[in-house]
């Protein structure tokens, strides 16, 4: 493989992580305020013992769990990307 496609794909790798980690870190605020709603609603349906608050408290833990889902799915592309970025950088150094 060239040098020029692989600082190009690098370049492209770097960009696209910086994309991932911000992505994640959205995704960690979203997921702490979801996780404290559902942590509320949990409580509430245990004073409250309603059908009402149960059903709040199944929709709010859904979402947290959509949202986990969600994080671990970046987190994940966030090593396949690091992964293929150090193999990469092997290429470029064996290059040379």
């Amino acid at each position: 493989m060239s040098r020029w496609l692989v600082e190009k794909q690098l370049s492209a790798s770097a960009e696209r992580l910086r994309s991932l980690r911000s992505e994640l870190a959205v995704i960690d605020e979203q997921l702490g305020a979801l996780a404290g709603v559902a942590d509320e609603s949990r409580l509430r349906a245990l004073v409250s013992e309603t059908p009402l608050a149960d059903r709040e408290h199944a929709e709010a833990r859904k979402h947290a769990e959509a949202m986990a889902g969600h994080r671990q799915q970046v987190v994940q592309s966030i090593d396949k990307l690091e992964r293929s970025q150090d193999q990469l950088l092997d290429r470029l150094l064996a290059e040379r």
